[in-house]
Protein backbone atom coordinates (compact mmCIF):
# COMPACT_ATOMS: atom_id res chain seq x y z
CA UNK A 1 0.00 0.00 0.00
CA UNK A 2 3.14 2.16 0.42
CA UNK A 3 4.42 1.88 -2.52
CA UNK A 4 0.55 2.14 -3.80
CA UNK A 5 0.43 5.82 -2.04
CA UNK A 6 3.80 6.64 -3.59
CA UNK A 7 2.54 6.37 -6.71
CA UNK A 8 -0.76 8.39 -6.39
CA UNK A 9 1.22 11.06 -4.57
CA UNK A 10 3.65 11.53 -7.36
CA UNK A 11 0.86 11.35 -9.88
CA UNK A 12 -0.87 14.26 -7.81
CA UNK A 13 2.72 16.05 -7.95
CA UNK A 14 3.20 15.42 -11.42
CA UNK A 15 -0.20 16.82 -12.48
CA UNK A 16 0.43 19.73 -10.38
CA UNK A 17 3.81 20.36 -11.56
CA UNK A 18 2.28 20.17 -16.02
CA UNK A 19 -0.48 22.51 -15.23
CA UNK A 20 1.27 24.73 -13.94
CA UNK A 21 3.73 24.37 -16.98
CA UNK A 22 0.75 24.86 -19.31
CA UNK A 23 -0.92 28.07 -17.08
CA UNK A 24 3.07 29.97 -17.65
CA UNK A 25 3.56 28.61 -21.40
CA UNK A 26 -0.30 29.98 -22.30
CA UNK A 27 0.76 33.26 -20.32
CA UNK A 28 3.63 33.39 -22.24
CA UNK A 29 1.96 32.60 -25.75
CA UNK A 30 -0.72 35.19 -24.68
CA UNK A 31 1.76 37.88 -24.00
CA UNK A 32 3.41 37.16 -27.39
CA UNK A 33 0.32 37.46 -29.41
CA UNK A 34 -0.32 40.99 -27.48
CA UNK A 35 2.97 41.81 -28.49
CA UNK A 36 2.69 41.07 -32.13
CA UNK A 37 -0.79 42.29 -32.22
CA UNK A 38 0.04 45.84 -30.83
CA UNK A 39 3.13 45.75 -33.16
CA UNK A 40 0.98 45.51 -35.97
CA UNK A 41 -0.64 49.12 -34.97
CA UNK A 42 0.46 51.30 -37.97
CA UNK A 43 -1.06 54.22 -39.76
CA UNK A 44 0.17 55.07 -43.64
CA UNK A 45 0.41 58.17 -44.72
CA UNK A 46 1.57 60.41 -47.34
CA UNK A 47 3.37 63.89 -47.38
CA UNK A 48 3.30 66.29 -49.64
CA UNK A 49 6.03 69.07 -50.10
CA UNK A 50 6.27 71.40 -53.03
CA UNK A 51 8.45 74.34 -54.57
CA UNK A 52 8.57 77.05 -57.17
CA UNK A 53 11.48 77.20 -59.05
CA UNK A 54 12.90 78.87 -62.15
CA UNK A 55 14.54 77.82 -64.93
CA UNK A 56 18.30 78.16 -64.71
CA UNK A 57 19.76 76.20 -68.48
CA UNK A 58 17.54 77.09 -71.84
CA UNK A 59 18.11 75.00 -74.89
CA UNK A 60 16.45 76.56 -78.13
CA UNK A 61 17.45 75.03 -81.65
CA UNK A 62 17.12 77.16 -84.38
CA UNK A 63 16.48 75.45 -87.69
CA UNK A 64 16.87 77.30 -91.00
CA UNK A 65 16.97 76.60 -94.76
CA UNK A 66 17.50 77.51 -98.47
CA UNK A 67 16.30 76.51 -101.41
CA UNK A 68 17.37 76.29 -105.02
CA UNK A 69 18.81 74.26 -108.08
CA UNK A 70 22.04 75.43 -107.90
CA UNK A 71 23.47 73.58 -105.06
CA UNK A 72 26.44 75.88 -104.89
CA UNK A 73 24.38 78.81 -104.92
CA UNK A 74 21.97 77.42 -102.48
CA UNK A 75 24.74 76.22 -100.18
CA UNK A 76 26.05 80.36 -100.05
CA UNK A 77 22.86 81.50 -98.87
CA UNK A 78 22.84 79.27 -96.18
CA UNK A 79 26.20 79.81 -95.09
CA UNK A 80 25.38 83.82 -95.50
CA UNK A 81 22.22 82.86 -93.27
CA UNK A 82 24.39 81.45 -91.03
CA UNK A 83 26.27 84.34 -90.50
CA UNK A 84 23.05 86.38 -90.19
CA UNK A 85 21.69 84.41 -86.92
CA UNK A 86 24.99 83.83 -85.20
CA UNK A 87 26.17 87.63 -85.41
CA UNK A 88 22.41 88.30 -84.66
CA UNK A 89 22.90 86.08 -81.38
CA UNK A 90 26.49 87.59 -80.77
CA UNK A 91 24.83 90.88 -80.78
CA UNK A 92 22.29 90.18 -78.11
CA UNK A 93 24.70 89.57 -75.83
CA UNK A 94 25.30 85.22 -76.04
CA UNK A 95 28.76 84.02 -76.33
CA UNK A 96 30.49 81.95 -78.37
CA UNK A 97 30.44 78.98 -75.94
CA UNK A 98 26.71 79.29 -75.97
CA UNK A 99 26.28 79.04 -79.60
CA UNK A 100 26.49 75.77 -81.58
CA UNK A 101 26.47 75.44 -85.59
CA UNK A 102 24.81 71.57 -86.64
CA UNK A 103 25.46 70.08 -89.78
CA UNK A 104 24.29 70.61 -93.05
CA UNK A 105 21.59 68.73 -94.32
CA UNK A 106 21.16 68.18 -98.22
CA UNK A 107 17.84 66.96 -99.62
CA UNK A 108 17.74 66.69 -103.55
CA UNK A 109 13.93 66.60 -104.97
CA UNK A 110 15.35 65.19 -108.10
CA UNK A 111 16.52 62.20 -106.25
CA UNK A 112 12.48 61.30 -105.32
CA UNK A 113 11.63 59.32 -108.76
CA UNK A 114 7.88 59.77 -107.59
CA UNK A 115 7.80 63.61 -107.70
CA UNK A 116 7.89 65.79 -110.29
CA UNK A 117 9.81 68.98 -109.73
CA UNK A 118 9.99 70.44 -113.08
CA UNK A 119 9.09 73.47 -111.80
CA UNK A 120 10.59 73.92 -108.01
CA UNK A 121 14.07 73.97 -106.38
CA UNK A 122 15.55 71.03 -106.80
CA UNK A 123 17.83 71.29 -103.68
CA UNK A 124 16.44 71.88 -99.79
CA UNK A 125 19.43 72.56 -97.27
CA UNK A 126 18.69 72.62 -93.63
CA UNK A 127 20.82 73.58 -90.53
CA UNK A 128 20.33 74.27 -86.96
CA UNK A 129 22.43 76.58 -84.45
CA UNK A 130 21.81 75.37 -80.68
CA UNK A 131 21.83 78.01 -77.96
CA UNK A 132 22.42 76.33 -74.77
CA UNK A 133 22.51 79.12 -72.33
CA UNK A 134 21.93 79.76 -68.47
CA UNK A 135 20.61 83.45 -69.21
CA UNK A 136 17.03 81.93 -69.54
CA UNK A 137 15.33 85.16 -69.60
CA UNK A 138 17.99 86.48 -72.55
CA UNK A 139 16.82 83.62 -74.90
CA UNK A 140 13.07 84.51 -74.41
CA UNK A 141 13.57 87.84 -74.99
CA UNK A 142 15.88 86.55 -78.18
CA UNK A 143 13.06 84.55 -79.39
CA UNK A 144 10.15 87.31 -79.44
CA UNK A 145 12.48 89.68 -81.52
CA UNK A 146 14.10 86.89 -83.72
CA UNK A 147 11.60 88.38 -86.57
CA UNK A 148 14.11 90.65 -87.81
CA UNK A 149 16.29 87.80 -89.22
CA UNK A 150 13.05 87.43 -91.60
CA UNK A 151 13.43 90.63 -92.74
CA UNK A 152 17.33 90.20 -93.87
CA UNK A 153 15.81 87.14 -95.91
CA UNK A 154 16.32 84.24 -93.32
CA UNK A 155 13.84 81.57 -94.17
CA UNK A 156 13.37 79.42 -90.88
CA UNK A 157 12.24 75.71 -91.15
CA UNK A 158 8.26 75.13 -91.02
CA UNK A 159 7.92 78.43 -91.40
CA UNK A 160 8.67 79.14 -87.73
CA UNK A 161 10.68 81.64 -86.05
CA UNK A 162 12.70 78.88 -84.46
CA UNK A 163 12.07 75.60 -82.80
CA UNK A 164 10.26 75.47 -79.56
CA UNK A 165 13.08 76.25 -76.72
CA UNK A 166 13.34 73.65 -73.40
CA UNK A 167 13.67 75.45 -70.42
CA UNK A 168 14.90 73.22 -68.18
CA UNK A 169 15.65 73.26 -64.24
CA UNK A 170 19.24 71.68 -63.47
CA UNK A 171 18.82 72.49 -59.51
CA UNK A 172 17.00 69.15 -58.07
CA UNK A 173 19.54 67.99 -55.81
CA UNK A 174 20.18 70.97 -54.23
CA UNK A 175 16.87 70.89 -52.95
CA UNK A 176 16.02 67.84 -52.58
CA UNK A 177 16.92 67.16 -48.95
CA UNK A 178 14.82 70.40 -47.41
CA UNK A 179 11.94 69.06 -49.93
CA UNK A 180 12.10 65.54 -48.16
CA UNK A 181 12.50 66.86 -44.71
CA UNK A 182 9.16 68.81 -45.24
CA UNK A 183 7.01 65.98 -47.13
CA UNK A 184 8.26 63.80 -43.97
CA UNK A 185 6.91 66.59 -41.62
CA UNK A 186 3.64 66.71 -43.21
CA UNK A 187 3.16 63.16 -43.20
CA UNK A 188 3.63 63.39 -39.53
CA UNK A 189 0.94 65.74 -39.08
CA UNK A 190 -1.76 63.39 -40.79
CA UNK A 191 -0.04 61.04 -38.68
CA UNK A 192 -1.03 62.99 -35.85
CA UNK A 193 -4.33 63.60 -37.04
CA UNK A 194 -5.29 60.51 -37.27
CA UNK A 195 -3.77 58.96 -33.59
CA UNK A 196 -6.26 61.89 -32.33
CA UNK A 197 -8.93 60.44 -33.90
CA UNK A 198 -8.08 57.27 -32.75
CA UNK A 199 -7.12 57.55 -29.47
CA UNK A 200 -3.51 56.81 -29.94
CA UNK A 201 -0.10 57.92 -30.36
CA UNK A 202 2.15 58.31 -33.21
CA UNK A 203 5.89 56.10 -32.54
CA UNK A 204 8.52 55.43 -34.77
CA UNK A 205 8.96 55.11 -38.35
CA UNK A 206 8.28 51.54 -39.25
CA UNK A 207 9.17 51.81 -43.43
CA UNK A 208 9.32 55.26 -45.23
CA UNK A 209 9.35 55.03 -49.30
CA UNK A 210 10.50 58.81 -50.13
CA UNK A 211 8.63 58.98 -53.58
CA UNK A 212 9.57 60.53 -56.97
CA UNK A 213 10.41 63.72 -57.74
CA UNK A 214 7.84 65.47 -60.66
CA UNK A 215 9.01 69.20 -62.35
CA UNK A 216 5.68 70.49 -63.40
CA UNK A 217 4.46 73.42 -65.35
CA UNK A 218 3.65 76.27 -62.97
CA UNK A 219 0.63 77.34 -65.08
CA UNK A 220 -1.01 73.76 -65.18
CA UNK A 221 -3.36 74.68 -68.63
CA UNK A 222 -4.70 71.87 -70.72
CA UNK A 223 -1.64 69.96 -72.02
CA UNK A 224 0.64 72.20 -70.71
CA UNK A 225 4.55 71.22 -71.05
CA UNK A 226 7.23 71.60 -68.38
CA UNK A 227 10.02 72.21 -70.17
CA UNK A 228 7.99 75.39 -72.28
CA UNK A 229 7.42 77.27 -69.21
CA UNK A 230 10.39 79.02 -67.22
CA UNK A 231 8.51 78.77 -64.21
CA UNK A 232 8.01 75.58 -62.74
CA UNK A 233 6.74 73.57 -59.69
CA UNK A 234 8.49 71.13 -58.19
CA UNK A 235 6.68 68.09 -56.15
CA UNK A 236 7.18 65.33 -54.00
CA UNK A 237 4.88 62.62 -52.30
CA UNK A 238 6.37 60.53 -49.42
CA UNK A 239 4.85 57.23 -47.92
CA UNK A 240 5.25 56.91 -44.62
CA UNK A 241 3.98 54.36 -41.73
CA UNK A 242 4.36 54.75 -38.78
CA UNK A 243 3.74 52.80 -35.14
CA UNK A 244 1.13 54.19 -33.21
CA UNK A 245 1.49 53.09 -28.97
Amino acid sequence: MEIKGMTIKNKIISAALIGTGLAIGGFSVGRGYYAAHMNNRTVTVKGLAERDVVADVAVWVIKFQSTGSDLAAVQKKLHDNMIKITDYLTSRGFTDTEIMVGRINTNDLMANPYRDNSNGPRYILTQEITVRSAQVNLVEETLRNIGSLVAQGVVFDNQEYGSPVAYLFTGLNDIKPAMLQAATQNARQAADEFAKSSDASVGKIRRANQGVFSILPREQTPNADETSQINKTVRVVSTIEYFLD
